[in-house]
């Protein structure tokens, strides 16, 4: 059974960091591509961050660009998003998906999402 379970969110204040982290099970974790993606109510989902089974070949969007950084611990089956400076804009539910592919124009396949962390900014 697929599990992608994501952790670590919560409520900070703008400026301050987190870092959520997603568990992935029932699949072949180091065969696929690993995204982090967000969405609030009303918009369209969001992809943030695209990392390579590899570790290698990093998209970020450009919202968040220079203050998020996604990596990987194939050994773990683990994928990370580091969230600093963050923005009261930020506030929304974070999801992880295993991405059968991934362009740096933000297109993406997903195979498997998760169910999302709530993570809330005030200002």
């Amino acid at each position: 059974q697929v599990q992608l379970l994501e952790s670590g969110g919560g409520l900070v204040q703008a400026g301050d960091s987190l870092r959520l982290s997603c568990a992935a099970s029932g699949f072949t974790f180091g065969g696929y591509a690993m995204g982090w993606f967000r969405q609030t109510p009303g918009k369209e989902r969001e992809f943030l961050a695209g990392i390579a089974w590899s570790g290698g070949r990093i998209y970020y969007s450009n919202s968040v660009k220079g203050r998020f950084t996604i990596s990987r611990d194939n050994a773990k089956n683990t994928v990370y998003l580091q969230m600093n400076s963050m923005k009261p804009e930020d506030t929304a539910v974070y999801l992880c998906a295993a991405l059968r592919r991934y362009g740096d124009n933000g297109f993406y396949e997903a195979d498997y999402w998760g169910q999302g962390t709530q993570v809330t900014v005030s200002s």
